[in-house]
């Protein structure tokens, strides 16, 4: 513990420790229904005009790919784990790095692998939204419960793909005259609320036909 209170190690301790309070905080808001990467995590939207090198480096690691949220936390990790790395080599010849240094070198370092992990974490993590898909076209569609199971109570989550093959992830609950949908249960969203979608369990016809669909 004392190692890892030392004053040139202590900004990657605390950033670690940020890392495990916001993933605490993302499971537990999961397991009420909630994702905090959605509440407050936002898509952000960067303006690539070419004349801003803080557009620029937020447009190269992914901005806008990934949640806000989970990638303040891919940037807090790469960076603690590049000044623990740094500050371990610096030990292993017998100096200590000045904290300062140490930080501008984990930050040099974090950047390129924040870029490698958020496009690997894009390409697997859906979207709540798209220029290309308005949300309220998704009723009449079907649906996979992703986080649930869904009921009358707080929303759960649900899984679908748009007509351009574009994942995305949207809050559910089911209707008023449903029983609990679990989890990986195909629903048809039939309604939209203010808070959420509603969802029934989907016709086996419909199964079918998406199923058939995805195949294509």
């Amino acid at each position: 513990m004392d190692l890892l209170l030392a004053a040139d190690v202590r900004p990657f301790t605390i950033a670690a420790a940020i890392v495990a309070v916001l993933a605490v905080i993302e499971l537990l808001s999961t397991m009420v229904g909630f994702s905090l990467s959605h509440i407050v995590g936002k898509d952000v939207e960067i303006e690539a005009d070419g004349h801003s090198a803080i557009s620029g480096l937020f447009l190269w690691i992914n901005a806008g790919r990934v949640p806000l949220l989970i990638l303040l936390m891919l940037t807090l990790g790469m960076f603690s784990i590049a000044g623990f790395c740094l500050q371990a080599i610096a030990h292993s010849v017998g100096i200590s790095l000045p904290v300062s240094l140490a930080a501008v070198g984990a930050i040099i370092g974090a950047i390129p692998a924040v870029r490698v992990t958020s496009r690997a974490i894009s390409r697997v993590i859906p979207r709540d939204e798209t220029y290309a898909v308005d949300e309220a076209d998704f009723v009449g569609q079907v649906a996979v419960v992703s986080i649930g199971p869904l009921d009358q109570g707080l929303p759960g989550r649900v899984r679908l793909k748009d007509v351009f093959g574009n994942w995305h992830s949207v809050p559910a609950r089911a209707g008023p005259d449903s029983k609990a949908l679990a989890v990986g249960t195909s629903v048809l969203l039939v309604d939209r609320d203010t808070r959420s979608f509603i969802a029934i369990a989907a016709p086996a016809n419909l199964i079918a036909q998406q199923w058939s669909s995805d195949r294509a």
